[in-house]
């Protein structure tokens, strides 16, 4: 059996390597905005919505490729006053979201479920909370200089493998979940399928 993952996220995709995990990546396209909106509107909690958008992700791939174990995943910021944080997407987004972040405590979840057959088979979560340090004007510029556009996709508008760890003064948390997935999570489940050596 193969395991793809339904994503192009280069973190995703280098913890599985790097963690041995032989998979294939297939991006998924869904509206992550759309659903968390909705999502949102129903009141529905930070949990519930990462693990949400993990499993469309999932779902829509695995109906794709009912012969795989497809793995979708999905993370979410929370800052300290309850709301969301999206993905920045364009630099003025990004430096406004450093700005919120900057001087604060957030939470970030991840979410993984894993589809068979186009049937959700298996569900995790994780979460973090991160101190971001005080940030100058002067600071953010130069690291989203440097960053460029890799971060304008990450929630959070940070890389903690990269220069992210320099935003942040305290972290408490799975460093795989802060990169967006439960990953020790799913090689305990992967060892359960026979997939990786017990």
């Amino acid at each position: 059996m193969m395991l793809v993952l339904a994503s192009q996220s280069a973190a995703r995709r280098a913890m599985l390597s790097a963690a041995g995990v032989p998979h294939e990546a297939l991006p998924a396209h869904v509206d992550e905005e759309g659903i968390t909106a909705g999502l949102i509107a129903e009141q529905a909690s930070p949990e519930r919505i990462a693990d949400a958008l993990a499993e469309v992700k999932a779902l829509k791939i695995s109906r794709q490729h009912p012969g795989a174990l497809v793995l979708g995943a999905d993370s979410v910021v929370v800052t300290a006053d309850g709301s969301l944080v999206n993905k920045p997407e364009t630099r003025p987004r990004a430096e406004a979201q450093l700005r919120q972040l900057a001087g604060t405590t957030h939470r970030l979840i991840s979410a993984a479920v894993i589809c068979e057959a186009g049937k959700p088979v298996w569900r995790q979560g994780g979460a973090a909370r991160l101190k971001m340090r005080t940030l100058s004007d002067a600071f953010i510029t130069r690291y989203l200089d440097a960053e460029g556009d890799a971060v304008l996709g990450c929630v959070g508008c940070y890389r903690i493998e990269g220069l992210g760890a320099q935003l942040f003064s305290r972290i408490d948390g799975d460093q795989f979940v802060i990169r967006g997935l439960p990953l020790l999570a799913v090689l305990d489940y992967l060892r359960v399928r026979g997939m990786l050596p017990s």
